[in-house]
């Protein structure tokens, strides 16, 4: 059967980056949850130097669980994640692209940024007009969010480098059908290249790390 016929949509003029779920408990593999995840967590960071320079959008994603109620039927499937209570180092966001402190992070407790979170509201209050998305993992909540990404009206950019998995299997495959249905799957270098052609300054940039820097 032949593929769909599909059109490249890029960017608009105002992206937000959202990194899903770069999280110490699956960027460290002492977790359960946890793999290898460095070459992930650097393409992340050169995502995130780029939007911090043109003053775009950040967002990020976590999972935390305060109680044993929630994504009760989600846990029960997949008990590991038990784990990802308020008070543990599993949670935070890897310190190597720890937020800034003008730079939004959603708590989620299913798959989805979108599901039960205020992160549509969030860029819709930050004028974002399409979105570029990284995190892990691939077959799990990038898949998730890229897709309610696309149901919510944005245009969707997955950047290959910036995305793992636990498989490598489960992580191509999900690229081909993100690729195929939901998404455009960019390398690094030209997601780093559509956004530099981009109009703006690091003035914004600037300030926040200034911020962290006082």
């Amino acid at each position: 059967m032949p593929n769909l016929k599909r059109h490249f949509q890029g960017l608009g003029d105002h992206p937000a980056l959202v990194l899903v779920d770069v999280i110490v408990g699956f960027t460290d593999p002492g977790c359960e949850l946890g793999s290898e995840s460095a070459s992930v967590v650097d393409a992340c960071s050169d995502l995130l130097n780029i939007f911090r320079k043109k003053g775009l959008p950040v967002f990020f994603t976590t999972v935390i669980y305060h109680d044993v109620s929630q994504a009760r039927v989600f846990r029960q499937r997949l008990p590991a994640l038990n784990v990802l209570t308020p008070h543990s180092k599993w949670v935070q966001v890897d310190p190597r692209i720890s937020p800034l402190n003008d730079e939004t992070l959603i708590e989620k407790q299913w798959a989805s940024g979108f599901f039960k979170t205020d992160l549509q509201h969030g860029l819709e209050t930050a004028g974002a007009d399409s979105l570029v998305i990284g995190g892990l993992t691939t077959s799990g909540c990038v898949r998730a969010t890229a897709v309610d990404g696309l149901q919510n009206e944005f245009k969707v950019v997955v950047v290959r480098e910036a995305t793992g998995d636990r498989n490598q299997t489960a992580h191509e495959s999900n690229l081909f059908d993100l690729q195929a249905k939901y998404a455009d799957v960019l390398d690094l270098n030209e997601v780093l290249e559509l956004i530099n052609e981009l109009p703006g300054g690091n003035e914004s940039g600037a300030k926040s790390a200034a911020m962290m820097a006082s």
